[in-house]
């Protein structure tokens, strides 16, 4: 099978947006690897046992967006920088539920140069990262909107240009500058 072009997916978006059902069953086959295999890249690192998979998170964002199908979708990148929204909300959610359930815990340091990977206490890092990023969005939006469309979205330099419309050099000195504030934010909670 052929790849599928962005002007097909954009094509499909529009038609599920007006209402044709039938585009969405066309759809979900050309953009549920890309979201499976964004999922599992924020997955790859969890505790051992840790219940969260990623076609369940897959899942969990069809569901989030199923029920925006009337937002107007500009095209294949707009769509999968709105899935990795879902996708930062799904897993806090989730990081925040495995800490009630745990009755507190200790946040551990996730470094940020490791292109944010996460690591085995992956619920407290995501729950200082969300913070975090909470606190850059109020000081620096267009920085904090990078940080999303990067680490929980997948998306390249060029594709986070795209939907935020600024040039790649400056989403890469915004990537670098949001990991810098984010570190420093996150050592800071850590040690209160």
């Amino acid at each position: 099978m052929a790849e599928p072009s962005p002007e097909d997916i954009t094509r499909l978006l529009a038609r599920w947006t007006e209402g044709d059902e039938g585009a969405l069953t066309f759809l979900t086959p050309l953009i549920y690897g890309e979201l499976r295999r964004k999922a599992a890249y924020l997955l790859r690192n969890e505790r051992q046992g840790h219940t969260l998979q990623a076609t369940a998170l897959v899942n969990e964002v069809f569901l989030k967006l199923e029920g925006n199908a009337k937002v107007q979708w500009q095209n294949r990148t707009h769509f999968f920088a709105v899935a990795a929204r879902a996708m930062r909300h799904i897993l806090v959610d989730y990081a925040r539920q495995h800490r009630r359930d745990k009755r507190g815990g200790r946040a551990v340091f996730v470094p940020l140069d490791e292109a944010l990977a996460m690591g085995p206490e992956v619920s407290a890092d995501l729950l200082l990262l969300d913070q975090a990023l909470d606190r850059l969005m109020a000081v620096d939006p267009r920085k904090a909107k990078v940080v999303e469309l990067r680490f929980f979205g997948g998306l390249e330099n060029h594709e986070t240009a795209e939907v935020l419309q600024v040039s790649p050099n400056t989403v890469m000195r915004d990537w670098n500058l949001a990991k810098a504030w984010l570190r420093r934010e996150m050592e800071a909670s850590r040690t209160k």
